[in-house]
C-alpha cells in the first residue's frame, strides 16, 4: 500500500510501513530521550529521496558539525583586524556623518580601544589572525571567512534565535531540525540532530535554540552532556529500579502494542503514532550502539592529545570536538557543538575585560578546533563534512568598562570549511572600525549557502504552520556563491 504526499511541488510515492513489534526486544529505561520525540508527524521527505544525493540539485555535503560560540565573539580581536582603532585609541568614537552611536548595556564615553592582542599573517592565503587563535591560525588555508555577518538585534536570546532559526522570536525550528526534516537519518541506530552544550550550562534560550518548532518533533536536537557518567538521560533505567524485569518488559511491551492497535483502529491515517513508534525504536537501537560513541578508549594517545584531553582547560571542549567526528562517522547527520553557557562570565561576552576574558575563552576552544579540522581531513571525512563556527553577533569598537566591549549586531565573523567550500579565502567587508557592515551577509544568506551544499533549494524546502508556508530563511536569503568550491 502506498501514500502520495504532495511537497515542495514534488509528487512522491512513500512507502505505508507495516506496524512493527517495537518493544518486544527492547530493555528499559529509554523514555526520556524518546519523550522528545513523541510528538509529531513523520513527513521526512527522506524516505522517498537519495539520502545523500540531494533533493534538488546534487548534494556536496553530506553531514555537518557546527560549532557555536555563545556570548558574541570579538571580530577586531580575533579574525578582523582593524589598524584604525589603534590610530584612534582613547579618543571619542565618531564615525561621521552624524550618525547616531549607542550601546546596549551601557558603554558611557564611547572611547575608541585599541585590539590587545597582535595579529600576523598565516598560511599561503596570508590571512589575518589575531594571537588568541594560534592553533586556528593553522589551518586558514582550509577555511573560507564571512566577515559581515550581521543581526538585526544586539540581545543574546534574539539574536541567538536568529542565527539558529532565522527569526527573533521562539517557536521556530533551528537549522539541524530543518536539515533532519528534509534528509531524515543517515543511521538507523543514532538520531540525525545531536547538541553537546558547554558543561558550564546551556546557552541563551536553553533548548530554544535546538528545537524543532512546529516540525515533527522527532527532529528536535538530542541533547548529550558529554562528560557525564550517563550522557544521554534515561537511556538505561536506574540501578535502584529494580521493579524493572525481563518480566515487566514483556508485560509493558503486550500492552503497548494493543494500545497501539486501538489507537491505529481509531485514528486512521494519523502518523504520529509512527513517529512514536519510530523514536522508540530508535532508542532502543541506542541502547547499543551510543555506549560505543561515548568510549574514547579505542581513540589513540595521539589523537588524544591532539584534540586537548591532556590538558583541564582544553579537555572538555576537546572531547566533545572528538565526540563529533565519531558521531559523524557513525552516522549523525547534524552535531551542534556549544562553547559557553548562558550568563555574564566564562562565555564569549566579554563585557569587563577583553584582554583577561577573551583568551580564557578562546584557549578552551582553539586547540580542539584546529584538531577537528585537521582530523577530518586526515580520515578523507573533509571531502562531505561541512564545519560552521559562529556567534550571534560582535562587539563594539569602543570601550565599556574601561577594557570591555558591548554588544553589536551591526558585524561579526563567521567562517565555514570543508566539503564544497574554497579554503584561504574572505567574503564580505566590514567598515574600518569594525562597527557596521559595509557588505552586509546575513543568517538567510549562511543558511541558504548550508542547505544548498546540501542539496537542497532553500526556497523550496517549506513547512506549511498556521497557513503558511515557512521557510528556514523566511522570505530572504541567496546562496553565497563566492565561497563555494
Amino acid at each position: 500500500m502506498s501514500a502520495v504526499i504532495k511537497y515542495l511541488d514534488q509528487e512522491m510515492i512513500v512507502t505505508e510501513f507495516p506496524r512493527r513489534d517495537v518493544l518486544s526486544n527492547v530493555g528499559g529505561g529509554f523514555a526520556g530521550i524518546a519523550m522528545a520525540h513523541l510528538l509529531g508527524q513523520n513527513e521526512s521527505l527522506a524516505a522517498a529521496s537519495n539520502l545523500n544525493g540531494g533533493i534538488h540539485h546534487p548534494a556536496k555535503v553530506k553531514r555537518i558539525v557546527q560549532l557555536f560560540m555563545n556570548g558574541g565573539v570579538s571580530p577586531m580581536d580575533t579574525f578582523d583586524p582593524k589598524p584604525r582603532l589603534t590610530e584612534l585609541d582613547g579618543n571619542q568614537f565618531d564615525p561621521g556623518g552624524d550618525q547616531k552611536v549607542e550601546s546596549v548595556t551601557g558603554s558611557p564615553g564611547f572611547k575608541v580601544l585599541k585590539c590587545p592582542f597582535e595579529f600576523k599573517q598565516h598560511g599561503e592565503c596570508g590571512r589575518w589572525v589575531s594571537s588568541v587563535f594560534p592553533n586556528v591560525a593553522g589551518v586558514v588555508d582550509d577555511l573560507a571567512f564571512l566577515t559581515s555577518m550581521v543581526s538585526t538585534s544586539n540581545v543574546h536570546g534574539l539574536a541567538s534565535y536568529m542565527q539558529n532559526t532565522g527569526f527573533t522570536l521562539p517557536g521556530f525550528p533551528c537549522m539541524g531540525a530543518w536539515v533532519s526534516h528534509a534528509l531524515g537519518r543517515i543511521s538507523d541506530d543514532l538520531p540525525s540532530f545531536v547538541v553537546m552544550p558547554d558543561t558550564k550550562g546551556l546557552p541563551y534560550n536553553n533548548q530554544g535554540n535546538f528545537t524543532a518548532g512546529f516540525l515533527p518533533a522527532q527532529h528536535q536536537g538530542t541533547l548529550v552532556k558529554a562528560s557525564a557518567p550517563n550522557p544521554i538521560a534515561h537511556l538505561h533505567p536506574p540501578k535502584e529500579a529494580t521493579y524493572i524485569t525481563d518480566q515487566s518488559e514483556t508485560d509493558g511491551a503486550a500492552l503497548l502494542r494493543q494500545l497501539n492497535r486501538n489507537h491505529a483502529a481509531e485514528h486512521p491515517g494519523d502518523s504520529r503514532l509512527e513517529a512514536r513508534i519510530e523514536s522508540y525504536e530508535l532508542a532502543a537501537r541506542m541502547q547499543l550502539s551510543a555506549p560505543e560513541v561515548f568510549d574514547l578508549s579505542g581513540e589513540n594517545a595521539t589523537t588524544q592529545r591532539m584534540y586537548g584531553l591532556d590538558d583541564a582547560v582544553t579537555a572538555d571542549f576537546g572531547r566533545r570536538c572528538l565526540l563529533s567526528r565519531r558521531m559523524l562517522e557513525r552516522g549523525v547527520r547534524f552535531v551542534q557543538v556549544w562553547s559557553g553557557p548562558a550568563g555574564p562570565s566564562n562565555n564569549w561576552d566579554n563585557h569587563s575585560n577583553i584582554n583577561t576574558e577573551l583568551p580564557y575563552i578562546a584557549r578552551q576552544v582553539d586547540q580542539p578546533i584546529a584538531a577537528l579540522v585537521q582530523d577530518l581531513k586526515a580520515r578523507g571525512m573533509f571531502e562531505d563534512t561541512l564545519v560552521i563556527w559562529t556567534t550571534e553577533f560582535g562587539r563594539m569598537p569602543f570601550s565599556q568598562n574601561s577594557t570591555g566591549r558591548d554588544h553589536n549586531g551591526g558585524t561579526f565573523v563567521t567562517w565555514l570549511a570543508g566539503a564544497g567550500v574554497k579554503g584561504g579565502i574572505t567574503h564580505g567587508q566590514s567598515d574600518e572600525w569594525g562597527w557596521k557592515a559595509v557588505e552586509p551577509l546575513w543568517c538567510y544568506d549562511l543558511h541558504a549557502t548550508i542547505l544548498h551544499l546540501l542539496g537542497i533549494d532553500h526556497t523550496k524546502l517549506t513547512f506549511k504552520h498556521n497557513g503558511i508556508d515557512r521557510r528556514l530563511t523566511d522570505v530572504h536569503g541567496h546562496v553565497l556563491k563566492e565561497v563555494l568550491s
